[in-house]
């Protein structure tokens, strides 16, 4: 199988240029066998990349940019994808290549294997052949890490937990009656309380109004008064203005009395 990555050797965009060298470099720092192919000086090669690039994976304008990677006629991805595959240690599955052993790849992948199956995957010897000699534990095939002890240690802690739980629930039905109980003997105490406490503001409501009551008496005889005396200041000025006048009228008939003699 060989990996062939359209370039454009050519390209005005940098950004293009740097994309092409960091697939380029990546490539040949896993050694993995590649194969250029330029579009700007090979229409063929421009073409061919145009048509094998599927429809969903070109951009909206229906022509996909270098650099495109395919493993012989399967198309793997673009740059985007490639740089995905690389951050998640994917890059022999986007090639579709087999993970040489011992790589970070080959690890996640006989882990994944083992998580979703529950078993090993089959080792070989120095001639990369099956070894039978190394025997895999029958819990371990059947995806059971469990022992029997360990079994009947889970089911003894299980049944300690339910009784625990009966009595805790016993307990607590005994204190809700509890609190029942004195709920109700609390009742009437509270009761009369209340009524207390309503007869107490009742007459302070009684006394308070009885004091505005007063006040307001008080206020009524004092504004009597100062109308009475008011009223009697008002009659001595009367008086007193009738006793001027008439002396008044005294001293006017003296001097025409004198000239009359």
């Amino acid at each position: 199988m060989v990996i062939k990555v359209f370039l454009a050797s050519s390209s005005g965009s940098t950004a293009i240029k740097k994309k092409q060298q960091d697939v380029v470099a990546f490539l040949e720092a896993l050694k993995v066998d590649y194969t250029q192919l330029d579009i700007a000086c090979n229409e063929e090669n421009r073409m061919w990349m145009r048509q094998n690039v599927p429809e969903e994976k070109k951009p909206a304008n229906g022509i996909p940019l270098p650099p495109q990677i395919f493993n012989e006629e399967s198309y793997c991805g673009d740059y985007d994808t490639f740089f995905d595959a690389k951050e998640d240690n994917l890059v022999y599955s986007f090639l579709g290549l087999p993970p040489p052993p011992g790589s970070k790849e080959a690890v996640q992948a006989d882990e994944a294997h083992i998580v979703e199956n529950g078993t090993h995957v089959e080792e070989t010897n120095a001639e990369g052949n099956l070894d039978d000699s190394i025997e895999v534990p029958v819990e371990e095939r059947n995806g059971d890490a469990h022992s029997k002890e360990e079994q009947a240690q889970a089911a003894d802690e299980k049944e300690e937990g339910e009784e625990e739980g009966e009595v805790a629930e016993g307990e607590t039905a005994d204190d809700e009656a509890m609190e029942e109980e004195t709920a109700g003997d609390k009742g009437p105490a509270e009761e009369e309380e209340a009524l207390e406490e309503t007869d107490e503001v009742t007459e302070d409501t009684q006394a308070n109004a009885e004091e505005e009551q007063e006040e307001a008496d008080d206020d009524r005889e004092e504004e009597d008064l100062q109308s009475e005396e008011e009223e009697e200041l008002r009659q001595l000025e009367e008086e007193e203005e009738a006793e001027v006048q008439e002396e008044e009228e005294e001293d006017l008939e003296e001097p025409q009395e004198e000239e009359a003699e």
